[in-house]
């Protein structure tokens, strides 16, 4: 039994440049996920252990970590949209 034929699309790899900003991207991510998530754990740590003016500290510090984190997914969302984009306009139509 033999697939039907049809045309593959062409792969289009990213230029060194794309690739050099997609890992600076992941990277950003990464290391701002894992201050996040230390802000978070520090946070709900302190509920119990802490007076209310140093968990409000808590909180700003988790909050300021969580919009950055935020900032940063939003422009590695960015870089994939637009290069899913120029991938598909260079994929010729068949």
């Amino acid at each position: 039994m033999s697939l039907p034929s049809q045309p593959t699309p062409t792969v289009r790899f990213l230029s060194r440049r794309a690739r050099a900003e997609l890992g600076a991207l992941q990277a950003s991510v990464h290391e701002l996920g894992a201050f996040r998530n230390a802000a978070l754990r520090i946070f709900l740590a302190s509920r119990h252990a802490a007076t209310a003016v140093a968990q409000r500290d808590f909180w700003l510090e988790f909050s300021w970590a969580d919009q950055e984190y935020r900032v940063a997914v939003g422009r590695l969302a960015e870089f994939c949209a637009r290069h899913r984009d120029l991938a598909a306009r260079q994929v010729p139509a068949e």
